[in-house]
């Protein structure tokens, strides 16, 4: 992800951000499919997943390449950023399509494309007229199979990734997001964020052979899925993908990502920035995976509208009524393995800071105490499905969401699996999860402050 500006407002939509809902199809236990829309899925021989949903969107679609790679899969030490750089270098082209022509051909189809990284996978979107499908497969095909960069080529984007960077230091969420991460995560990959460590960074322009081990790893067909959501038919899909991808080759790398032991102690980290600022805390529990048949992240999709969502009396405190603060969000997001609960505030006073985080940690302890009520919890429930079927709008959007669920998943039909776990929770397993998982011993306290002679000092 290349703007870290998004990471306030990610936390503030954590869970609408990444759910879908709507009315659908009747499943066999009653009740309603969440997500409505058929999908037609083909598996080439060769692995590739080839997935489509007719959407009403006349003459448009949305298509989508999902990388099962994130800097999750960056294992090893020296490496971390690789999956965020190689997203970059995607874009330099083939010998049959070169970067400038791969640009003016969808410039001259109107198409619009980009990319974007997050911890578990990668993803390449194209939203073009639906008549220019076959030419859009030939060059996407072409580059996932015959990527060439020079190592010239390959330093200098190197040096834009050190660049981007450097530009998203000045925005104090990165390096809140770099010290809760490096503190909580002793062992996992997910210790460093998606653009990775500085020093990795810097050293990348010395890392060109590694780059072609990582495009040989993780570009393949097995770890692939092609999803094309709007005007298309589902046969002409699979049959086009067949002539375009069928030559892919399978690959032979299995990634064997570290699990995280379980954290013993609470860790403070204290970050002295050098500009003046606001205060921020920025607080992280040790949480759950994304699961579609377990409740614990659900659960906890429901804590963070509970207590983080404008209504939320949490919120009206500090927000409201006693003006402390003036962004407060907390969340936890689809991760393939266990990650975080987290939860940030901008408070107005730096010698409030303590003040914040008592009345934060007194809601959560008394989430534990008390269940919420039965009435209140089938609002959020409610709240949360509506307010994510307004965002089913688009072919993009809904390329998006399943894009998310097929990194997470797998499986674009976990979303119907997910909400119909949120419809079976109970109070009470809300209240077991706060209780597992807001455990002091398993939390990470990062406080931000202005103090540039310490922030000097610190070089």
């Amino acid at each position: 992800m290349s703007d870290l500006l998004k990471l306030a407002a990610a936390l503030i939509v954590v869970v609408l951000g990444t759910r879908l809902s709507a009315w659908g199809e009747e499943t066999p236990k009653g009740g309603s499919k969440v997500f409505p829309y058929p999908t037609h899925v083909t598996r080439l021989e060769n692995g590739l997943k080839v997935e489509a949903v007719p959407f009403d969107s006349p003459g448009l679609i949305a298509y989508w390449t999902v990388v099962r790679a994130g800097s999750r899969n960056e294992i090893e030490p020296g490496k971390s950023g690789f999956a965020h750089f190689f997203e970059h270098m995607m874009f330099r082209g083939t010998d049959t399509y070169p970067r400038d022509r791969y640009n003016a051909v969808l410039k001259e189809l109107g198409a619009d494309h980009n990319a974007f990284t997050t911890d578990d996978y990668t993803a390449y979107h194209i939203l073009a007229p639906a008549t220019a499908l076959e030419t859009i497969m030939a060059l996407e095909s072409d580059r996932f199979m015959n990527l060439e960069y020079s190592e010239e080529d390959f330093k200098k984007e190197a040096g834009a990734v050190l660049g981007e960077y450097n530009k998203n230091a000045s925005n104090p969420f990165q390096t809140l997001n770099e010290k809760l991460r490096d503190a909580a995560f002793t062992t996992h990959t997910y210790k460093h964020s998606t653009i990775g460590f500085l020093k990795d960074v810097r050293d990348m322009p010395n890392q060109f052979v590694y780059s072609r081990q990582f495009f040989d790893r993780f570009y393949r067909p097995e770890n692939c899925t092609l999803l094309v959501v709007g005007d298309v038919d589902p046969k002409k899909l699979a049959a086009l993908a067949r002539r375009h991808y069928g030559a892919w080759k399978r690959g032979g790398y299995r990634v064997e990502i570290p699990a995280e032991p379980p954290q013993q102690r609470e860790k403070r980290v204290e970050v002295a920035w050098p500009n003046p600022t606001q205060p921020y805390l920025y607080v992280g529990y040790h949480g759950p995976a994304f699961s579609d048949r377990q409740t614990d992240l659900p659960a906890l999709d429901l804590v963070s509208q509970v207590l983080f969502s404008e209504s939320a009396a949490l919120y009206q405190k500090l927000v409201v009524d006693e003006q402390e603060v003036d962004l407060l969000a907390g969340g936890a997001a689809d991760h393939v393995d266990p990650h975080m609960f987290e939860i940030a505030a901008r408070v107005k006073k730096q010698e409030r800071l303590a003040y914040v985080e008592a009345v934060i940690t007194a809601a959560l302890e008394d989430l534990q105490a008390t269940p919420i009520a039965a009435d209140r919890l089938e609002k959020v429930k409610s709240h949360m499905k509506y307010s994510y079927a307004m965002g089913l709008d688009t072919a993009g959007s809904v390329a998006r969401s399943l894009a998310h669920y097929i990194a997470v998943a797998n499986d674009t039909q976990a979303v119907n699996r997910v909400y119909a776990s949120y419809d079976r929770i109970t109070p009470e397993e809300v209240r077991a999860a706060a209780r597992k998982y807001f455990v002091r011993s398993q939390r990470t306290v990062v406080t931000l402050a202005h103090n540039p002679v310490a922030a000097g000092a610190g070089r």
